[in-house]
């Protein structure tokens, strides 16, 4: 699951402009871990042990990706060669993938109802002209044991691997069959199976516990009908108008990716993870927990009315833990948000590349406190700011290891404060830190809404501070970058962040209001269109083809797109905004209702696939299914005004 190493390792020198379409792989996950299936061969390919691509950092090698989650599969199918007419698809817009071909079909899905990394699995051969044959299995690892145990009177393997900690433990849920199988391939001897993960031998009597209380004795078609009544009942009402039956589908589909792609690993010694969201799913590139990316899959949970894995996702940045690795970077501040991003024990990952150096990014530090402060403006939840975290109560925390970290990291420009250089949004490498625009609104969003969170403490002194500090950010905002009537994206001049994706944002968030400066940024987005139709987030300056970023800074980018669609709502310019979002929809619907990074603008290694399709890491989350709802929320309201 070495994605990031993989990527940087390959060069895309030639362009492969005919290369079939990618379509994405079907993911399923509970909180615990993942499975991935393939709709081209009706086969999964995957299961991690956990949510997340590494688990802890490496052992004396800081800067690299950390230890990798263990992923037990390379294959399970019927039989031992591709099916004929092989599909799969999500049913009813859920975590439960359908397996199709010429020889059956089946369903496969981790279970939100059982508190373990497991996945479930059934297949019912077709008649006719059916193959004979029964469930294959290629795993990943070479099998170190495997014996037979009874656990409350159920009779089942348990199996070790080389190279991973975790056991598999292997739970028969049909009839035996008949004939006899071999060792190696003991998934043929039944039908349906649960495939269970232990972390130590001392809770495999208690994890096959927790499943028997789990299934309860159903058959396995009745398990499947039980999880899709659950989660039924767990969604919540959408609050808005779908101008189709293919938005209202997209709507479910990313409700259930926002609910697969968090934590709820329970926090222990040594771990402290629960309700941290990953920014994309397996295989996608980035199945890691980002600042950035979870603050909009979060406060897409709190708006759409998920209130409790809104509030799981806001503790988790304040349980978060260790943090504040970087202080030689912030001013000597210690401080609670990462920089960057975490590894999957929760532990700060302050870099993302391979070049040898770290990353700060300021803007999470805003983002976390709009989380902080959407959610209260949602709920009356009296007990959060006293809630014990890892600092401390949560409102101390806030304002200690969040509010003071930032303010110690702004620097005077003109009449008012900025921002000081950072990598921000588009998470630049150390040696070409900026002073972004970006990074300068997070932070005046973020203290404004924490002035309000201040007020509801009880704190009028910090109150008072921080609407002062808000003020001179503005003020140095509109000086540093909006200049000659343009927004530019840093104060540093350059063609790069001249025009910059990245305002959009800013003047969705209602950092800039002037019209004339709105409409001049709408006009120059021009420069960021690409040839698939879309924009891109900004005017690459890099050159040598060898460099991952020359490529991906070229592809279309569906944040940016997003964003334009925004600011298009707030002009009035329905139709282009319309627009911008059926192209999305449809597109989505034709790819398992799964919304990527990025689509394909220029073909290549990297980015296989004909210009238009979806490419990067898939399915996204924060900047996909959650941008998503929360794209469809603002556009209700702003029609509501009007």
């Amino acid at each position: 699951m070495c994605f990031i190493r993989i990527l940087f390792a390959i060069a895309c020198a030639s362009l492969l402009a005919s290369s079939d379409a990618v379509a994405s792989h079907l993911v399923t996950g509970n909180g615990f871990g993942f499975a991935v299936v393939s709709p081209e061969t009706a086969t999964i390919t995957g299961f991690y042990t956990h949510p997340y691509s590494f688990v802890r950092p490496e052992p004396g090698n800081p800067l690299s990706e950390g230890v990798e989650t263990a992923n037990f599969i390379k294959s399970i199918g019927w039989g031992e060669s591709a099916l004929p007419g092989a599909s799969a698809d999500y049913e009813e817009d859920s975590h439960i993938v359908r397996v199709r071909s010429g020889n059956g079909e089946g369903t496969v899905y981790m279970p939100f109802g059982l508190r373990r990394a497991a996945l479930v699995l059934s297949w019912e051969p077709g008649g006719g002209n059916a193959r004979p044959g029964g469930l294959q299995v290629e795993w990943r690892h070479p099998v170190r044991s495997q014996k037979a145990v009874r656990l409350s009177s159920v009779e089942m393997q348990l199996l070790k691997f080389d190279d991973v900690p975790e056991s598999l433990l292997l739970i028969p849920l049909g009839t035996e069959r008949a004939h006899s199988v071999s060792p190696q391939q003991v998934l043929a001897s039944s039908l349906a199976w649960a495939l269970v993960s232990v972390e130590g031998d001392d809770e495999l009597e208690q994890a096959a516990q927790d499943f028997i209380r789990w299934r309860a004795g159903l058959a396995p078609q009745a398990l499947v009908k039980r999880e899709m009544a659950e989660l039924e009942e767990w969604r919540v009402k959408p609050s808005v108008h779908f101008a189709s039956e293919l938005e209202r589908h997209l709507w479910r589909q990313s409700e259930v990716m926002l609910r697969i792609a968090q934590s709820r690993e329970p926090n222990q010694p040594g771990r402290h993870n629960f309700g941290l969201i990953v920014a994309s799913l397996p295989d996608g590139a980035w199945v890691t927990p980002w600042v950035r990316d979870m603050s909009y899959a979060a406060v897409a949970l709190a708006r759409m009315g998920h209130r409790d894995e809104a509030r799981a996702a806001l503790l988790a940045y304040f349980n978060a833990q260790p943090t504040g690795k970087m202080r030689e970077q912030t001013q000597g501040a210690d401080y609670q948000i990462s920089v960057v991003r975490y590894f999957g024990d929760g532990s700060e990952e302050p870099f993302f590349t391979q070049e040898g150096d770290t990353n700060i990014e300021f803007d999470d530090w805003g983002e976390a406190l709009w989380v902080l402060g959407e959610y209260l403006k949602l709920y009356d939840d009296p007990d959060l700011l006293r809630t014990a975290t890892y600092r401390g109560k949560l409102y101390e925390s806030a304002r200690d290891f969040v509010m003071k970290p930032l303010i110690a990291n702004l620097q005077k420009y003109g009449d008012g404060l900025i921002v000081d250089a950072d990598t921000s949004i588009w998470e630049e490498h150390q040696k070409d830190k900026k002073h972004f625009a970006f990074s300068t609104a997070a932070a005046i969003v973020g203290l404004r809404d924490f002035a309000e969170v201040a007020q509801r403490a009880g704190d009028d002194a910090t109150r008072t501070q921080i609407l002062n500090q808000v003020s001179l950010l503005q003020k140095g905002f509109n000086a540093a970058f909006i200049r000659e009537g343009k927004l530019r994206g840093t104060l540093e001049e350059g063609v790069k962040n001249d025009i910059d994706g990245a305002l959009l944002a800013i003047i969705d968030f209602g950092i800039v209001t002037d019209l004339a400066v709105v409409r001049d940024t709408v006009q120059r987005m021009e420069l960021l269109k690409v040839d698939s139709g879309g924009y891109r987030r900004v005017r690459s300056t890099y050159t040598d083809p060898a460099i991952f970023e020359y490529w991906y800074e070229r592809q279309e980018f569906l944040f940016v797109d997003f964003s334009l669609a925004e600011v298009y709502w707030r002009l009035g310019r329905n139709a282009e905004a319309a627009a911008i979002l059926e192209r999305i929809v449809r597109k989505a619907a034709a790819d398992h209702n799964i919304i990527p990074e990025m689509y394909v603008a220029l073909p290549c290694r990297l980015f296989p696939g004909k210009i238009g399709d979806p490419t990067g890491a898939l399915p996204m989350v924060g900047y996909g299914a959650g941008e998503y709802i929360l794209h469809l929320i603002k556009r209700e309201a702003m029609q509501s005004k009007h």
